[in-house]
C-alpha cells in the first residue's frame, strides 16, 4: 500500500511539474504568440489579378499563387483525403493529438533527433501561418501553444479551411484551389478521385513528390493516400482500384489568363504598385479592373501584329534564322530536333520550325510539338529576297530558291494554313481612348512583349510628322482663318544666310496646286501650306496654342520645322490631343484603372475622371468637368476638315477627282457599315519616313496608330539603327506613308472596335453659320453646281464678297504670300 501511495504522489508530482513547466514555458513565449485578434483576422497571401472591363483575366502578379476557397466549395472526397492522410482524429482532439505526441517521443528516444510528422492539422496550420519549418524544441513548443489557442478561438471548420487554403503544394501553388489549377488546369470540383489523392499527398514533400518533377514518387504517395482513405472507409474497394490504376498525367498550367495583353497588364501593375507598394500589391489579393474592353484589346493586338507582317512581307525575306545541318549531311535524330525546337521561344504570332523537305513548290517543316506541317506555294511565294529597304530580289519560281533542308525558320498560322514568316523588323503601337473621359479602351506597345517590354504607346517619343497639323490648323482658325481661306500651295525656297543653306520644304508627293482652301490643304496634307500658316501665326503663338492639347512645351521646337511635325510626342499624347476634337474641345486625362477590390471583393478604389461635359454644372451631375481648351465650334470645324481627309470633297470631288490622304477608309466595307461616313482622321509621316502615323476617331472612340523603327539595334541580327520605312511606303497617288503603313492597322482595329461604341454624326454646334462658297476663290457664290459648296463659319468670319464681283489682281503673284 505504501508503494502505491508513493507512486500516486510521484504521478501527481510529475503532473504538477508538467503543469508548472507548461505554465512557465507559456509565460516565456507568451509575447511571441499571435493575439486573438490576429488569429481571427488571418489574411492569406494572394496575388494581384488584373482584369479587363468585362471581367476577363489579363494577368496575375505575385510569387504566391493561391485561389482562396470556402470549405463548402471543396469536394468532400478531397477533404476526406487530407483527413485520412494528415489527421484522422482532427474533429476529436483539441489541437494536439496525444497519440501523435507519444509517437514523436518514442522516435526522439530511439533516434535522438526531433522527427517530422505527428503534427495535427491545427499544428500544421499554426506552423504555416506563424512559424518557420526548422525542427527545434522551441518551434515545437510554440506550435503547440498556437494550436491550442487556435482551437479555443476558431471552429474546426474554420481551422480546416485555413489549412486547405494555406499549405504549399510545389510550383508556387498554395492552397488546394491553386494546386488543382497548377497540376490539372481545372477547378477542385472537377478533379477525379485519383487527382484529389495526388494533391492530398503533396504536403509531405511538395518539391520531391509532385507529379511534374517526380511522377514515380508521386504515384507511390498517391497509393498511400488512397490506402488510408480505404482504411477509413471513405472510399470503396472498387473506387480504390480504379483510382490506383489511373495514369499519372499532369503538366504545369499557368494562371487562367483568358486575354493576352501584357503591355496593358504591365501598365496596370506599375500603377497599383505606385499606389500601394509592392508588398500590398503582390500579396493582398487585389483585383484590378481596367477600362480596356477585351474585344477591342484583342482587335488592337491582332491589328498591330498582322500589319507588321504585311509590311515585312512587302519588303522581302531575310532568310533562315539558323542552319542546323547542310542538305547533303545526315539529319540528327528526330527526338533531338524536337527537343531543340521546344527550347526556342515563340515570338508574337510566329513559331520556330525546321525545314525537313523541299519540293518544287512546297516544303515540309517540323514544329516543336513533333508535328509536321506542309507549307503550300501560296504561303511561301511572297519571299522575294530582301536586299535593302528599297529593293527586293526577283519573284521566286520554286521553293528551293527560298528554303533549304536543315534551316530553322519561323511560320505563323493564317486562318487554317501555315505561312512562312519572320519576326518583323519595324515596331508599332496603337492606343484607343474614350474621348468623353480618357478611359483607355485598348493599348498595344509593340509586336511582342517577349521580344521587347518597351511600351511604345506610352514611352516612345517620336516625331509627329503631319499628325501635328490639325493642332496648327486649330490655331489658325482661332486667329482669323476659315475653312474657305485660300493659302498658296506653292514651293518655298528660303535662303538662310547664317548657315548658307536654302530651306526648301516640299509636299509629299512633290505636287503643288496654287491657291487652295484651308479645308482641302489639311485633307491633302500640304506641307508648304502648313509652313505658311505657321508664319502667319508666329512661332510663339503657335507653340503656346499647342500646349492647350496637353503637349509639353519643351517637346515643341521653336522654328518652322514645327509645321512639319518635327516635335516628338508619344502615341498616348497624340491620342489625347485628338480627343479634344472628338469631344467638343475638352482636355481629358487618360486613365487605365476603373476600380480595385480587395480579397473580399470590397471596392477600395474607383476612378473619378474629369469628363467632357458641357452641361455638367447645370445638370447637377456628380462629376468633375474637364477643362475646355478650345471652343466647341473650333473642334467641329477641325472635325470637318479631317472628314475631308477621309471622304474627299463630297459632292464637289467630281470637279477635280481628289481624295484626302485617308481615302482607304472608304474601302473598308466593315467600318463603313458600322460607322457610316462618321469617321474622320489624319495621316502623318516624317520627312525621312522613319515614323508613320494615323490618328482618327468616331464620336465614341479616338485611336492613334504608329509604325516605325526603334532607336535601338533590333532583334535577330539586324544591324541598322533608326532606319526609315522606305520610300516605297509613300505613294505617287498622294497618300502619305502613314496612309499605307499606319492607316491599315488603324482600319483593322476600328473595324472591330467601332461595333461597340457610338459612331454618330458630329452635330453642328450653336454659333456657326453656313454659306455657299466658290471653290476657286473662297468667296461667296450664287452657283449651285460642282464649282461651289456650303461651308461652315464662325460668326463674322464668312466672306462678304461674291466671286462673280471679284476684280482685284491675282494675290498669288508672290510665291511666298500667305493669301
Amino acid at each position: 500500500m505504501k508503494w502505491i501511495k508513493w507512486s500516486c504522489y510521484g504521478v501527481l508530482g510529475l503532473i504538477a511539474a508538467g503543469l508548472l513547466t507548461t505554465a512557465a514555458l507559456y509565460l516565456y513565449f507568451k509575447d511571441e504568440l499571435p493575439s486573438v485578434e490576429e488569429l481571427k483576422d488571418v489574411r492569406l497571401q494572394t496575388p494581384m489579378q488584373v482584369y479587363s472591363a468585362d471581367g476577363e483575366l489579363i494577368a496575375q502578379f505575385g510569387e504566391v499563387r493561391r485561389i482562396p476557397l470556402k470549405l463548402d466549395d471543396i469536394p468532400q472526397p478531397l477533404i476526406d483525403a487530407f483527413l485520412a492522410t494528415e489527421d484522422q482524429r482532427f474533429y476529436s482532439h483539441y489541437g494536439i493529438d496525444p497519440i501523435g505526441v507519444a509517437r514523436a517521443v518514442v522516435q526522439l528516444i530511439l533516434t535522438g533527433d526531433i522527427q517530422g510528422g505527428g503534427s495535427t492539422i491545427t499544428q500544421q496550420a499554426a506552423r504555416n501561418f506563424y512559424l518557420s519549418f526548422e525542427q527545434t524544441f522551441t518551434r515545437k513548443i510554440k506550435e503547440a501553444f498556437i494550436a491550442l489557442r487556435m482551437e479555443s478561438e476558431l471552429s474546426k471548420d474554420e481551422i480546416l479551411e485555413l489549412y486547405l487554403n494555406k499549405i504549399t503544394f510545389g510550383h508556387r501553388a498554395h492552397g488546394v484551389g491553386a494546386a488543382a489549377q497548377v497540376y490539372y488546369g481545372r477547378d477542385v470540383k472537377d478533379l477525379t478521385l485519383a487527382q484529389m489523392a495526388m494533391i492530398a499527398g503533396l504536403p509531405k514533400a511538395p518539391s520531391t513528390m509532385n507529379p511534374i518533377s517526380n511522377p514515380q514518387r508521386a504515384r507511390e504517395r498517391r497509393a498511400v493516400v488512397l490506402g488510408r482513405m480505404l482504411d477509413e472507409k471513405k472510399i470503396t474497394t472498387e473506387q480504390y482500384r480504379q483510382a490506383l490504376a489511373e495514369p499519372v498525367e499532369t503538366r504545369f498550367h499557368g494562371p487562367e489568363v483568358t486575354m493576352n495583353a501584357p503591355y496593358l497588364a504591365e501598365m496596370a501593375r506599375a500603377e497599383v504598385v505606385g499606389i500601394y507598394g509592392e508588398e500590398i500589391a503582390y500579396t493582398s489579393g487585389l483585383k484590378v479592373y481596367t477600362t480596356a474592353n477585351a474585344k477591342q484589346q484583342r482587335a488592337a493586338q491582332m491589328a498591330v501584329q498582322e500589319n507588321l507582317h504585311a509590311y515585312d512581307e512587302r519588303h522581302g525575306y531575310r532568310g533562315a534564322e539558323a542552319v542546323w545541318w547542310q542538305a547533303d549531311a545526315a539529319a540528327p535524330e528526330r527526338a533531338e530536333l524536337v527537343q531543340r525546337l521546344r527550347s526556342i521561344p515563340s515570338i508574337g504570332l510566329t513559331l520556330p520550325a525546321l525545314v525537313l523537305a523541299v519540293d518544287e513548290q512546297q516544303a515540309t517543316v517540323l514544329l516543336g510539338d513533333g508535328r509536321e506541317q506542309l507549307l503550300e506555294w501560296t504561303d511561301i511565294n511572297w519571299a522575294r529576297a530582301y536586299m535593302h529597304a528599297e529593293r527586293q530580289g526577283p519573284a521566286p519560281l520554286s521553293a528551293s530558291e527560298i528554303l533549304a533542308v536543315g534551316e530553322q525558320i519561323r511560320i505563323r498560322l493564317v486562318g487554317e494554313r501555315w505561312r512562312l514568316a519572320q519576326v518583323p523588323e519595324p515596331s508599332a503601337a496603337i492606343i484607343a481612348l474614350r474621348p468623353q473621359d480618357g478611359g483607355i479602351a485598348a493599348v498595344v506597345g509593340g509586336y511582342s512583349f517577349t521580344l521587347s517590354q518597351y511600351n511604345r504607346a506610352i514611352q516612345a517619343q517620336r516625331q509627329a510628322g503631319s499628325n501635328i497639323k490639325p493642332f496648327l490648323y486649330s490655331a489658325a482658325l482661332e486667329n482669323g482663318f476659315t475653312l474657305a481661306t485660300l493659302v498658296n500651295d506653292a514651293p518655298i525656297n528660303q535662303w538662310n544666310p547664317g548657315s548658307g543653306i536654302a530651306w526648301r520644304p516640299r509636299n509629299s508627293p512633290d505636287v503643288y496646286e496654287g491657291p487652295i482652301t484651308v479645308r482641302e490643304a489639311l485633307a491633302k496634307s500640304k506641307n508648304v501650306v502648313s509652313v505658311r500658316l505657321l508664319r502667319a501665326l508666329g512661332i510663339e503663338t503657335a507653340v503656346n496654342y499647342l500646349t492647350r492639347f496637353g503637349f509639353n512645351i519643351n517637346d515643341l521646337p521653336r522654328n518652322e520645322s514645327l509645321s512639319l511635325g518635327s516635335g516628338s510626342l508619344t502615341p498616348l499624347e497624340m491620342a489625347r490631343g485628338y480627343a479634344v476634337f472628338a469631344n467638343g474641345g475638352y482636355l481629358v486625362n487618360p486613365y487605365l484603372i476603373e476600380r480595385i477590390t480587395d480579397s473580399f471583393d470590397q471596392e477600395i478604389y474607383r476612378a473619378r475622371p474629369a469628363v467632357a461635359c458641357m452641361e455638367c454644372e447645370q445638370s447637377g451631375r456628380d462629376v468633375t468637368q474637364a477643362a475646355q481648351v478650345i471652343s466647341e465650334q473650333n473642334a467641329f470645324l477641325l472635325t470637318q476638315m479631317m472628314h475631308s481627309a477621309v471622304w474627299g470633297g463630297g459632292s464637289w470631288a467630281h470637279r477635280t477627282g481628289w481624295n484626302g490622304t485617308a481615302w482607304r477608309i472608304q474601302r473598308s466595307a466593315e467600318l463603313v457599315r458600322h460607322a457610316g461616313r462618321n469617321v474622320v482622321g489624319k495621316t502623318g509621316t516624317t520627312n525621312d519616313i522613319k515614323d508613320t502615323w494615323f490618328s482618327g476617331y468616331v464620336s465614341g472612340l479616338v485611336t492613334t496608330a504608329w509604325v516605325g523603327f526603334d532607336n535601338l539595334e533590333r532583334a535577330l541580327g539586324s544591324t541598322s539603327l533608326n532606319s526609315n520605312l522606305s520610300e516605297g511606303e509613300q505613294e505617287v497617288s498622294g497618300a502619305e506613308g502613314g496612309a499605307k503603313t499606319a492607316l491599315p492597322m488603324w482600319i483593322k482595329f476600328m473595324e472591330i472596335a467601332s461595333q461597340d461604341v457610338a459612331a454618330e454624326a458630329f452635330q453642328v454646334p450653336p454659333g456657326l453659320v453656313s454659306a455657299r462658297i466658290d471653290l476657286d476663290t473662297g468667296l461667296l457664290s450664287r452657283n449651285t453646281d460642282h464649282t461651289s459648296r456650303f461651308e461652315y463659319f464662325l460668326p463674322g468670319t464668312a466672306p462678304t464678297q461674291y466671286s462673280e464681283e471679284k476684280s482685284s489682281p491675282d494675290p498669288f503673284d508672290d510665291d511666298d504670300s500667305i493669301f
